[in-house]
């Protein structure tokens, strides 16, 4: 797969992939019920939330579990015209779908005080086949049609489907004439397809983060030398760990070994987190099978994605039944001058956060070696010497490792309990039904019936 990021601090980007990645870079009713059906009309009002949740969740494949979407995710349609585009708000979450060469615009209102980017994962239908051309790009324009920022992704290795991500950015910077004022900024998702491709729709996921910026000018001087070598990832006393189904839900990890088990046609999600100045470090191993020895290219891929969810890297590798590793390149530590390189790798490990492993069993292997799930050893080294954060002028945001980060990692927490959410807390979130307002509805009832009269009942 061979992703671009365009425009970054006003420039062109040009991806360079990498050695094995090349092929890839509600009205309630009056009762006469005592509390006793109070209790149970609180229990309803639950479950409605919960009930109503579920749709944010794909359409599931045939034995393979759907994408996670982000509970709290707003269905909105993009425009096909800039003009009549939605705003997508700054740390909102954003659900759509996008045709066979759909092309869809949505709008930012930026000011001159923060960076934007915004993210788009796009989720096929499990199963469906691609070409190699086949994926998006989304891309931040101004006013004048002027880019800011894009990436572009496509499925390029094998021909099997897979969430897809990428991000675009507009950067304040004041040695930059374009995309520099405040006002009305669009974000463009074009969907390429080749004529042979499934012609299902895709559904999307689009986030809105921001960034502060520096108090001062921050270093953009990348450095030559780094610690470019592979360390020997951690063996031993291997934990049970099994990975996510989508962003939302990434499974957390820290420095480790972690055992999990994939399905031809799966994709599983971990999430690390990695602190200024630290290096992270990965690689997944699938087991053996007796069930045949004929070898499938493009078996296994590993990627990682940046805590704004943009692309960093991808790695792949066959399968013939016999173990098979496929290890990240050494990525740079994170850093503010990373973003002064135009190398997508480097670029992308700009700042600190949750940085987001991901790994696709391909649905061919379930041809040589039947559809169960496969054993899957992930392995993680975070190295380095935490260093300070560069000197933003407010809150980091998602763009920091606080010691709650720390905390989930080392438990295995899913991103969304992690992150203060509940499974019952995100179910009432996605069905339009707030966590307060079950409990004040609930409770109002219990205090309504228990303060009538007993006679007539």
């Amino acid at each position: 797969m061979v992703r671009h990021d365009g425009h970054d601090e006003g420039k062109r980007v040009s991806t360079q992939a990498g050695a094995t990645a090349g092929e890839r870079t509600g009205r309630r009713r009056r009762t006469a019920a005592g509390p006793r059906k109070a209790a149970a009309l609180l229990t309803a009002a639950a479950a409605v939330g919960t009930l109503t949740a579920l749709p944010a969740r794909a359409a599931e494949g045939p034995d393979l579990p759907p994408y996670a979407f982000d509970a709290s995710a707003q269905r909105i349609a993009g425009a096909a015209s800039s003009g009549n585009a939605v705003e997508l708000e700054p740390g909102r979450t954003y659900r759509d779908t996008l045709k066979k060469d759909g092309k869809v615009y949505y709008r930012l209102n930026l000011g001159t005080d923060r960076n934007s980017y915004v993210s788009v994962v796009a989720v096929p239908k499990p199963g469906g086949k691609a070409a190699y051309g086949d994926g998006f790009q989304v891309s931040i324009q101004d006013g004048s049609g002027t880019e800011c920022g894009s990436q572009d992704v496509n499925f390029a290795v094998g021909d099997h489907v897979r969430p897809l991500t990428a991000y675009a950015r507009r950067i304040v910077d004041p040695d930059e004439s374009s995309c520099q004022e405040a006002g009305p900024y669009y974000v463009l998702v074009e969907r390429e397809s080749d004529a042979e491709s499934a012609q299902d729709d895709w559904e999307l996921e689009i986030q809105h983060l921001t960034e502060p910026l520096l108090t001062g000018k921050g270093p953009d001087k990348l450095p030559e030398a780094w610690p470019s070598k592979m360390p020997a990832l951690p063996v031993g006393d291997a934990k049970d760990r099994q990975g996510g189904d989508g962003f939302a839900r990434a499974v957390s990890v820290e420095r480790g070994e972690w055992r999990a088990r994939i399905r031809p046609g799966q994709t599983l999600f971990w999430r690390v987190p990695v602190d200024w100045g630290q290096q992270v470090f990965a690689s997944a191993e699938l087991g053996s099978s007796a069930a045949g020895d004929d070898s499938v290219s493009y078996a296994l891929a590993l990627g990682i994605d940046n805590p704004a969810r943009g692309f960093v890297d991808l790695r792949t590798g066959s399968y013939n039944g016999k173990p098979a590793t496929v290890a990240l390149a050494p990525l740079r530590p994170v850093a503010h001058e990373n973003r002064s390189t135009y190398e997508t790798a480097t670029n992308g490990m700009r700042f600190a956060g949750w940085y987001y492993l991901t790994a696709t069993l391909s649905p061919e292997v379930a041809e040589e070696y039947g559809d169960g799930a496969l054993p899957l050893t992930l392995r993680v080294d975070v190295t380095g010497t935490k260093k300070s954060a560069p000197g933003y002028a407010g809150d980091a945001g998602a763009f920091q490792v606080t010691a709650q980060d720390e905390k989930a990692a080392a438990n295995g927490s899913p991103g969304t309990e992690a992150d203060g959410g509940g499974t019952a807390m995100v179910a009432l979130a996605a069905g339009g039904l707030g966590l307060g307002t079950v409990l004040l509805v609930g409770l109002g009832a219990w205090t309504f019936l228990a303060r009538r009269p007993t006679g007539g009942r």
